[in-house]
């Protein structure tokens, strides 16, 4: 028992001296004393130093510390909802993204588009928590004398994106399926405004962005417009157990019900949290069926 009880005050920091604080205090080293001691440290050891931290991974959309600044509030809402501790883990970029997806690395709660969300159910046995209401598309802008001429009049030029596999870029492909009659994509957007900006910049011709932004923008001329898609969805790992998954759900959906939690809501752009099922996003995950490593 001694044993096992020097390997937890050890292990468990800010106890470590703990034992010789306890055996001084009570001024010998008899059994007795010895028993009091241990009793006291098996019971600091069977309290657990901290909760469970839960993983969240967001869609890189933005760069590494701006998506930080842009959701630690969530984070923090959910921690003081449901009495858990959520740690955001951002991505460097799509690819890096995509990465922790296909390698099954750790993730508690992700936030992602359509087929990403419909990946994770149907490659790691997620389960859809609470999406954005309303549905996601995208749009192919230009400038007005390019936009004129439709789908063709890009060919040649210069379209810039987000990395794959963002929706954007997956469905910007969808526009060109032959490989030898496409634009010069380039993925070097670093946010989805930040591709806006690079066309006022004379850096790109066309950008593919998502229409809350495109409504942001008309001077610019819409080429052509995806389909549109179930909003971007918080889904669960099957390793979250039931109970702090329904916590997550219940915060989420009473985010637009909460005065206090009105201005998180328009900070990150989005009107409320609504009920989703599986079969909402089945088959969007064929998306990513151009994107390198799918299987």
């Amino acid at each position: 028992m001694h044993a096992s009880i020097d390997k937890c005050v050890t292990d468990d920091i800010g106890l470590g001296g703990l034992k010789m604080s306890l055996r001084s205090g009570f001024g010998s080293n008899r059994p007795e004393t010895r028993f009091i001691v241990s009793v006291i440290l098996l019971l600091f050891c069977a309290v657990p130093a901290h909760a469970t931290d839960y993983v969240f991974r967001i869609e890189p959309a933005y760069p590494p510390a701006r998506l930080m600044q842009i959701y630690a509030p969530l984070m923090t809402y959910l921690d003081k909802s449901t009495g858990q501790h959520f740690v955001l883990k951002p991505a460097r970029n799509y690819n890096d993204y995509w990465r922790t997806l296909q390698n099954k690395t750790k993730t508690d709660f992700a936030f992602d588009d359509a087929h990403l969300t419909d990946y994770r159910i149907q490659h790691n046995k997620f389960d859809p928590v609470a999406r954005i209401a309303g549905s996601t598309g995208y749009t192919l802008v230009t400038n007005i004398d390019i936009g004129n001429k439709g789908l063709r009049g890009l060919l040649l030029h210069r379209v810039v994106t987000m990395s794959a596999p963002s929706l954007g870029y997956s469905l910007l492909l969808k526009f060109y399926p032959n490989p030898v009659a496409e634009p010069r994509i380039k993925t070097t957007a670093t946010s989805w405004r930040d591709a806006v900006d690079r066309v006022f910049a004379g850096e790109a011709e066309a950008a593919m962005i998502p229409n809350w932004l495109r409504d942001q923008y008309p001077n610019l001329t819409p080429v052509k417009s995806s389909p549109e898609f179930p909003g971007q969805c918080v889904s669960a790992s099957p390793e979250v157990p039931a109970d702090v998954r329904d916590k997550v759900k219940k915060a989420l959906l009473g985010l637009d019900s909460d005065p206090d939690a009105a201005k998180l809501l328009l900070n990150l752009g989005i009107k409320k949290f609504v009920s989703t099922t599986a079969s909402e996003y089945a088959g969007d995950e064929k998306l990513l069926k151009t994107s390198l490593g799918y299987k």
